[in-house]
């Protein structure tokens, strides 16, 4: 028997369609959310990798992102890289994160290695738009299976395969250094211990008793500075990611008194 399509049969089939319609609008929506603030990449890519400093070395001391003696202390320590300009982003790639692994199973690990971008290689190997990792030599070793860190570093220069992933630095939250030199018509801050994305697009600063955020600008590495004044604190910093644009305000979190060369660590984090 055939079934007749009378109006009301037309009318049902519009209400069902429209649901359906929206229902699959708002999940291609998050869907895309999703898509947007996930830092961890879903796929290796290939790129190639050396070493630097002593064998089991820390890295170099400080960096072109500004990091100081904070690479020699973990959670840095051991975890530290330079990459080329490619991951580098004219500093605004300092403290992403990424994982690395090599590719001969004879030697390498099957588990990969996190690293934090901390330095640039600009040339050698990193010329010529590679995608390069000057590891320290420790985190280098850390790629090979147990008892083989030497052989692989002798290898000198490795192919291997690398990937976002987001940064945890466990019992940390944000913090702002205050750079030396710093002073109330001139305030140059760098930024520490970010979760997640690990990077920074853009920071600004909201003086005391205003409602004015100041946009900062991005000097070198991991710092920011604005110009003007006399700028009064207690100040306010907002920062937002790079990667996927996520926000986060702290308030008050360098107060009136401030230093050059003091550190002020925020009770937020990005995770």
């Amino acid at each position: 028997m055939q079934l007749r399509r009378g109006p009301s049969f037309f009318r049902l089939w519009t209400v069902i369609m429209s649901v359906s319609m929206v229902m699959m609008g708002k999940f291609g929506l998050v869907q895309s959310a999703r898509l947007r603030n996930r830092t961890s990449a879903p796929h290796w890519s290939p790129a190639t990798a050396t070493w630097y400093g002593s064998p089991e070395g820390d890295g170099s001391d400080g960096g072109a992102c500004g990091y100081g003696n904070l690479v020699d202390v973990k959670p840095f320590k051991a975890r530290v890289g330079a990459v080329s300009p490619v991951l580098f982003k004219n500093g605004e790639g300092c403290g992403a994160c990424y994982k690395v692994r090599c590719l001969d199973p004879t030697i390498c690990a099957r588990r990969a290695v996190t690293i934090i971008v901390t330095d640039e290689c600009p040339g050698g190997y990193c010329a010529s738009g590679r995608t390069h990792f000057d590891l320290s030599g420790a985190a280098f070793g850390r790629m090979a299976v147990a008892g083989a860190g030497s052989r692989l570093r002798n290898r000198g220069e490795l192919s291997i395969l690398y990937r976002r992933t987001p940064c945890t630095y466990r019992g940390k939250n944000i913090a702002f250094h205050v750079n030396e030199g710093s002073t109330d018509h001139w305030l140059s801050l760098l930024v520490e211990f970010e979760d997640g994305d690990g990077d920074i697009g853009s920071m600004q600063i909201k003086q005391a008793s205003s409602n004015e955020w100041m946009e900062m600008s991005h000097v070198w590495g991991a710092t920011w500075c604005i110009n003007g004044g006399p700028l009064r604190g207690p100040f306010s910093v907002k920062l937002t990611t790079l990667s996927t644009a996520k926000t986060l305000s702290a308030r008050d979190v360098i107060p009136k008194n401030w230093s050059p060369k003091a550190t002020y660590t925020s009770r937020l984090n990005f995770s």
